[in-house]
Parts: structure tokens; C-alpha cells; sequence
């Protein structure tokens, strides 16, 4: 009954659910193989993964690993000093291209997690740190979807979860975004039922602060006063142990380094543009001035935060409430790469498991479908130069949120409505 209402709300007299888990495990068998191929031609281009002209998978993890070293063999000085860290790496790994060497650009607290990452070889510790962040992710994303219920089991939910695009993209570079969006999944798993350890995990977002900038906003909305007092505790404490571990002077050098990289790649580089789904590399792309462009994000950015309010404000849907969220997250940052859409794949999985359980909306299904294949596109854009739709993907996700919402709203005061009505009809 409640799929034909969503039916009548959208305007369809039926619709036809072409996403069924069924194809869907089949496409994530397609995308395994194309992973192979993409893997093998990069093998066979970089001779090896030994030209340094070219990016090498695990290239990001082996910047992690190498802090890790220097702050076991060293100090954080040596981290956040550029000139330092630039000659670390350069020790570590003789194939690193001069180009290819950036500030390190992360805070305290993600230097202290990572500290232990040197005590096992580079390539043994790849494996394991991409390995816990799927596994993070994947569990994360099947409990805060419910989407093993729409399989039929939990093991082809997690294999469609793992092999998922926002998956592949952040594995292949050694990305801590399967950690920060594994951490944001669990955040909302818990958020309802154990609203105080919700908040001790969200804490732990301290490692990349810029992706928990609308969680106090979606807590002031539900009124989740524990979870967000808790959050403000966890991160606190983290952060006051990690000045405490690497000193004072690197909060400033932190700073130093994410305005050096501000100016020269977010404002810049054209292989960030064509790689980042915002509106800033839409318009920078575009030719437009560095203060047009931000006012164009910071406009797109106020229209997702008002989009999650509303959607955590009118629904109790942990599923609606988790796709807006990380969806306006996207939106609103600035900086985000091709790989940061780990986090794109919660919402995918909220809407598909909402779909196929409850019925489709009009163009659901093809949204969800090209918001699954973004981060390819991105991935492959820094090569093919086309146009940067990322932000029309993630705008038409938002939509289709923020429209079931409304549907979900008006069937619920419909039922209110016809219960009143019997209930009149009765007392006379």
C-alpha cells in the first residue's frame, strides 16, 4: 500500500523497478573486472608502477606511512616542516616525482592515529589500513541502511557495498575518506539508540574536521543534546592529546600548510577542478574570478545545509537522514577529491535500500545509478578534461532526499487524516 501511495505521489501509475538486487550485484561484478583492467593497463603504462612521470596506487597511503616514520624516527616538526618532510619522502621512496610532493596537510590528531603504521613495511601496512577502512565502511553502511534486508542476506550486501565505485577510488590511492566516512556511518547507526557513544565516535572526525561541519547542525535539528555534548568531549580530548604528542607549533604549521596548499591547489590546479565534484571547481574550471567562485559555493553549500535541516527536522528516517547528510557535506566543502565520495556510497545504499523495500519515486533509480558511477568519472576526468557534473549528481541526490521527505510527509497526514475521519464517523 505505501509503495503505491509513493507511486500516486510522484505522478506514476507504475514504476518500474529496473534497480533490483539481482542486477545490482551483477553490475558490481561487471565493475570487479573493469577494476582488473583499469589496474592491469596502469601496470603495464607505468612499466611496473616504476615511472615517476605517473601516479602509482597507495601513492596518498605512502604520504601517511611516511609521516608515520618521521614522527617515530623524528619528531612532528619533521612532518609539518615542508622542506623536511619533502626530504623525508624523497629517502623513503626514490621513485616519487618532484610534482608530487605536497605539505602535510592533515592536523594533529590524524598524525597521532597513523603513528603506528611505520612499525610494518609500506606495502604490508597498505593493505591492512585499506582493508579496515572497507571493512569500516562496509559495516557502517550496511547497518545505518538496513540494505542486507533488500538482499536477502548480509554476504551479497557486502560484496555490493565493498565493490561499489566510492569504494574502488579511495582504496586504490590508500585515502583515509573509507575511515572518515566509516566513522560517519556508525556515528548515525548508533545516534538513535546509544546517542552518547554516537558521539564519542563522531569525536573522532577531529582527524579531518572539514567533513563534520553539518553534523552540529543535523544534531541541533533532532535535538540530540547527548550526542552533540559527547562529540564536543571526544574531539576536545583527542585533540588535546594530540598537541600534547606533537607540540603546540604544529597546529600553526598546520595552518601554514593548508593555506600553502589552498593557493596552489585549490585555487590553481586544473587537475583538481576537473577531479573535484563542487561548485568552486565548476566555476574556477570555467574561468571565473577565485571570489566568484567561492560565493558560488558558499551559496550551494547554505542551500544542502538548509536541505539537511529540513530533512532531519521532518522525518526520524535514519536512511533520509544519513543520504542528506553526507550528501550536503559534499556539497558544502570546498575541497573535495574524486576519493572523498566514499561517502556518496551511504547515501546510494540508503536509497536503494528505501527504494527497493518501500517503492521508487520517478528518476530515483537513474540518479542513484549515476551518483554509483561519479567517482569513475571523476577518476578518469583528470585525463578526459569533459565537463564537471559532479555537483549537478550530487544536487539531484539532495532533490530526490528532500522529495521522498515531502511524499512520506503528505501520505502520513493523509493516514491522520482518514483516522480522524473513521474515528468521527464512529462517535456519531
Amino acid at each position: 500500500m505505501y509503495a503505491s501511495q509513493l507511486r500516486m505521489r510522484s505522478g506514476d501509475s507504475e514504476i518500474c523497478g529496473w534497480l533490483t538486487p539481482e542486477r545490482i550485484v551483477f553490475y558490481c561484478c561487471g565493475m570487479c573486472v573493469l577494476y582488473v583492467g583499469i589496474i592491469a593497463l596502469w601496470a603495464y603504462a607505468s612499466h611496473g608502477f616504476s615511472d615517476p612521470r605517473l601516479t602509482r596506487p597507495g601513492e596518498d597511503f605512502s604520504i601517511f606511512w611516511s609521516a608515520s616514520y618521521g614522527l617515530l624516527h623524528g619528531s612532528a616538526m619533521q612532518v609539518y616542516d615542508h622542506a623536511s618532510f619533502d626530504k623525508l619522502q624523497r629517502a623513503l621512496f626514490t621513485n616519487v616525482s618532484r610534482d608530487s610532493v605536497m605539505p602535510w596537510l592533515y592536523p594533529p590528531t590524524f598524525l597521532v592515529l597513523i603513528a603506528p603504521l611505520a612499525l610494518l613495511p609500506q606495502l604490508v601496512m597498505y593493505f591492512v589500513f585499506v582493508g579496515g577502512g572497507i571493512a569500516l565502511l562496509s559495516g557502517g553502511t550496511l547497518r545505518v541502511s538496513g540494505l542486507a534486508d533488500s538482499f536477502r542476506g548480509s554476504r551479497f550486501a557486502w560484496f555490493v557495498v565493498a565493490a561499489s565505485p566510492c569504494v574502488f577510488v579511495p582504496a586504490i590511492f590508500g585515502q583515509n575518506s573509507l575511515l572518515t566516512a566509516g566513522i560517519a556511518a556508525l556515528t548515525l547507526h548508533w545516534l538513535r539508540r546509544h546517542p552518547v557513544r554516537a558521539g564519542l565516535c563522531l569525536g573522532l572526525l577531529a582527524i579531518k574536521p572539514q567533513m563534520a561541519v553539518l553534523f552540529p547542525l543535523v544534531l541541533i535539528a533532532a535535538r540530540a543534546w547527548r550526542t552533540l555534548a559527547a562529540a564536543a568531549f571526544s574531539a576536545a580530548l583527542f585533540g588535546a592529546f594530540s598537541v600534547l604528542i606533537c607540540g603546540v607549533q604544529s597546529v600553526r604549521l598546520f595552518f601554514v600548510n593548508t593555506g600553502i596548499a589552498r593557493e596552489t591547489l585549490l585555487e590553481q590546479c586544473r587537475g583538481y577542478w576537473l577531479a573535484s565534484p563542487t561548485a568552486f571547481a565548476v566555476l574556477r574550471e570555467g574561468g571565473a574570478p577565485i571570489a566568484a567562485a567561492f560565493a558560488a559555493q558558499a551559496c550551494v553549500g547554505l542551500i544542502a545545509a538548509a536541505a539537511a535541516w529540513q530533512v532531519w527536522r521532518n522525518t526520524r528516517d535514519t536512511r533520509l537522514r544519513a543520504a542528506s547528510l553526507v550528501v550536503a557535506t559534499l556539497l558544502t566543502n570546498p575541497y573535495v577529491w574524486h576519493y572523498e565520495l566514499a561517502w556518496l556510497g551511504i547515501a546510494t545504499a540508503c536509497l536503494t535500500a528505501l527504494g527497493s523495500g518501500e517503492g521508487w519515486l520517478r528518476g530515483e533509480q537513474s540518479v542513484i545509478a549515476l551518483a554509483w558511477l561519479l567517482p569513475v568519472y571523476e577518476l578518469f576526468n583528470r585525463t578526459a578534461e569533459l565537463p564537471q557534473i559532479g555537483p549537478i549528481v550530487l544536487l539531484l541526490v539532495l532533490l530526490i532526499v528532500v522529495r521522498r521527505v515531502r511524499v512520506m510527509d503528505e501520505e502520513r497526514g493523509e493516514r491522520t487524516t482518514l483516522a480522524y475521519s473513521h474515528a468521527v464517523r464512529i462517535i456519531r
